[in-house]
């Protein structure tokens, strides 16, 4: 699909004055091509000539939906282990709020996982990443667990995430031992809306600190934090992060930084606004973008990075799968009765919204496995169609109805900004409408940084 870009740029005139521009671009999402009106190509430069990609020989996606299954394989290159979701918190808009649970997990499943483990990891994954839940409400199952795996995978990387609470001294040395890397789940100023808040206890602020201490300098430590409706600015955050380390000069990033999805009734509500809202949340990410607030979210580079190397590669729309990754086959979410489930957000008791078993097969029949409870963004009625799929790529991939609308909304709006700041540093025309050459974008979504009345 091939959009308009209409855009404007500040020039220096002649008397000196700053005059503007007016520009139309064509960008093709298809092709990740963007010229100027007559057709000529402009020049992007990449952001690190490492980042250079041939493309022509890339394989094509699959087209993952109930009836056209996708499948994994032995050869994993990430492994997330799924403990459990028993947690001692209750977060408003946490993920799995409503997630039906399975049987308790013992001592002995995690015995019997890694008595088994040979005859269905292939190889050594590249990542091994431990869910809870809280994972460290499992502590007697991820304590001899891990260190099982780490005996055996002395190369792989290991990740953990948590709220932070349960950590200790001891399992703050286990954990740089063991060479975790590992983030917390905390939202800055908005804390309050996901739950409680571990850095308001001088007791566990301090072992968080240790924590930090030990891991920092590896880059192996990071706070995540989502925006929500209640949670508007990644510049506040940074500032409440700053305050934490007493310090604006501490150099750290923070982790996730995007939009939350509506798993359930609870993140539904903490993630719909009206379109005023979200015009106004568009003007307040781009200015942050602009003026450099939020540089010490990782999602700045990532997603900047992301769109100019997509400009300057011309990367093909057909190679991309779902942003999450879930739906490639080296990509394998299992519990420790070895049952493979859609990811680390579900359960082998849980059910997909298209009707289907999370629990999509067993790691004794790993080839067998069949990913029915997913939909590809190709198979979605409007992602073809939207300027900013390359780097939505469908957001969740089992969200159906209310959910996925309310979710592609937040999720347009959160990306659009970024879209927008990577086409002005490749260009310097900063785009203020989008128009699909066929067809219209959903009301409200053409006109960028203005209300419009062509609303819902």
């Amino acid at each position: 699909m091939k959009f308009d870009i209409l855009g404007t740029k500040l020039i220096t005139q002649s008397d000196g004055t700053i005059g503007i521009e007016q520009h139309k671009l064509i960008y093709d999402n298809v092709s990740s091509e963007l010229t100027y009106e007559d057709g000529t190509e402009i020049p992007v430069k990449l952001v690190r000539p490492s980042d250079q990609r041939d493309y022509s020989h890339h394989r094509v996606a699959p087209v993952i939906t109930q009836q056209t299954p996708g499948v994994k394989s032995g050869k994993i290159s990430t492994l997330k282990i799924q403990l459990g979701f028993s947690c001692n918190y209750s977060c408003n808009y946490c993920s799995q709020k409503f997630v039906e649970r399975g049987d308790q997990t013992n001592v002995k499943l995690v015995e019997k996982f890694l008595s088994n483990i040979d005859t269905w990891l292939l190889q050594p994954p590249k990542r091994i990443e431990f869910w809870g839940g809280e994972p460290f409400v499992y502590w007697k199952l991820l304590k001899p667990l891990a260190e099982s795996l780490r005996a055996k995978f002395p190369k792989t990387r290991f990740s953990v995430i948590t709220n932070g609470s349960l950590l200790t001294y001891d399992i703050n040395k286990w954990l740089e031992e063991l060479g975790f890397s590992v983030a917390i789940s905390h939202d800055g100023p908005g804390q309050h809306v996901r739950g409680p808040d571990p850095l308001k206890d001088p007791e566990q602020r301090a072992v968080i600190l240790d924590l930090w201490n030990r891991l920092h300098d590896s880059g192996r430590l990071n706070f995540n934090s989502m925006i929500n409706k209640h949670n508007l600015s990644r510049a506040d955050i940074i500032t409440y992060f700053d305050n934490i380390f007493n310090s604006p000069h501490t150099n750290y990033l923070i982790g996730e930084g995007g939009f939350i999805s509506a798993y359930d009734t609870d993140s539904l509500e903490n993630s719909s606004m009206s379109h005023k809202e979200y015009v106004e949340y568009r003007n307040r990410t781009l200015s942050e973008i602009q003026q450099l607030k939020i540089t010490k979210f990782q999602i700045f580079y990532s997603r900047l990075n992301d769109w100019i190397n997509s400009f300057a590669n011309k990367r093909p729309l057909s190679i991309l799968g779902q942003a999450c990754a879930m739906d490639q086959q080296d990509f394998v979410t299992v519990d420790l009765r070895g049952n493979v489930i859609t990811c680390q957000n579900t359960t082998a008791a849980s059910t997909a919204p298209n009707g289907r078993s999370h629990m999509i097969g067993h790691v004794s029949n790993i080839s067998n496995v069949k990913l029915t409870t997913s939909t590809s963004w190709m198979a979605r009625p409007n992602c073809s169609s939207c300027p900013i799929v390359q780097a939505c790529r469908g957001n969740c991939m089992y969200l159906e109805g209310e959910n996925f609308a309310t979710t592609c909304e937040a999720y347009y709006n959160d990306h659009i900004p970024f879209f927008a700041a990577a086409i002005e540093l490749a260009t310097g025309i900063l785009p203020y409408e989008i128009h699909p050459h066929e067809g219209s974008l959903p009301p409200g979504r053409e006109v960028l940084w203005t209300e419009t009345t062509d609303t819902h």
